[in-house]
């Protein structure tokens, strides 16, 4: 017999622009019928036109029932019960966030369930548990990390102090503390004839910005490109590492004879 697990799902539409995770339940010739993982009963279309770019021979290629896919909402008719959606609208960035937010989501779901049987509770009353944190927390997940990072006392007027306090040791051992990025890249040029030393040179000027607990990576992408990555707890602090790291390396380049600007990558 399969193992029943804890699924807690949204009630109501999700909206316009949306990027949304579901399951293919039928293909036809015109589209593909997707059931929503997220929603309560939900189910969207994605036209064919909407798969993939280009001229679609076969969508047979493109989706497979009980494939699992990414999708955009174009658009919600509540009235008609219609949602239609989009694959191809979808990006590499937003796949991938997407799909780590749900592989998020049914670890914390797990994690109810653990919580359920230390307790005693049975499935319905970690539903409603798992609802009232998506209300205030959008996700089950995001309660967690709530909890990991500011103690189980903020959840408590929500779940109660004995399941916040379960649910915070478990966020403690589970979940690291954020990390955020901040990157650009600098374009570089020497006409020198050991340009390239200069360059690296000048690059490593870089480092000197680093503080404690900062990560910095720096990377060839090409000719007269090297990116640079920094990693910091906050975003102020990575911006600060970033500006003072940027100074360093066009002051160093221009001292030895060359130049350079920096461009910086959005987010």
């Amino acid at each position: 017999m399969k193992e029943k697990r804890l699924i807690i799902k949204r009630s109501g539409y999700p909206s316009k622009g949306e990027i949304v995770i579901g399951t293919v339940k039928r293909v036809l010739d015109f589209g593909a019928f997707v059931s929503l993982d997220e929603y309560e009963g939900k189910e969207g279309m994605v036209h064919i036109s909407e798969v993939a770019s280009g001229w679609i021979k076969d969508i047979r290629e493109h989706v497979k029932k009980g494939q699992k896919v990414i999708c955009k909402v174009l658009d919600v008719n509540p009235k008609r019960g219609h949602i239609d959606l989009s694959i191809k609208d979808v990006n590499e960035r937003q796949r991938r966030e997407k799909l780590q937010q749900w592989k998020n989501e049914m670890k914390a779901f797990k994690w109810l369930e653990i919580i359920g049987e230390k307790l005693n509770m049975d499935f319905k009353e970690l539903e409603k548990i798992g609802k009232k944190l998506m209300k205030e927390y959008d996700s089950v997940y995001a309660a967690f990390e709530e909890a990991a990072f500011e103690g189980y006392e903020v959840l408590a007027p929500t779940v109660g102090e004995e399941f916040a306090k379960e649910m915070a040791e478990i966020a403690r051992e589970n979940i690291k503390p954020k990390r955020v990025k901040v990157r650009g890249y600098f374009e570089l040029r020497s006409s020198a004839s050991d340009g390239i030393e200069r360059i690296k040179k000048a690059l490593l000027e870089a480092k000197k910005a680093v503080k404690d607990s900062v990560e910095m990576k720096l990377e060839y992408v090409g000719a007269p490109k090297y990116r640079i990555v920094v990693e910091a707890d906050d975003y102020k602090t990575a911006e600060n590492v970033l500006k003072k790291a940027t100074e360093n390396v066009l002051k160093a380049i221009k001292k030895l004879g060359g130049e350079g600007n920096f461009i910086r990558e959005a987010a």
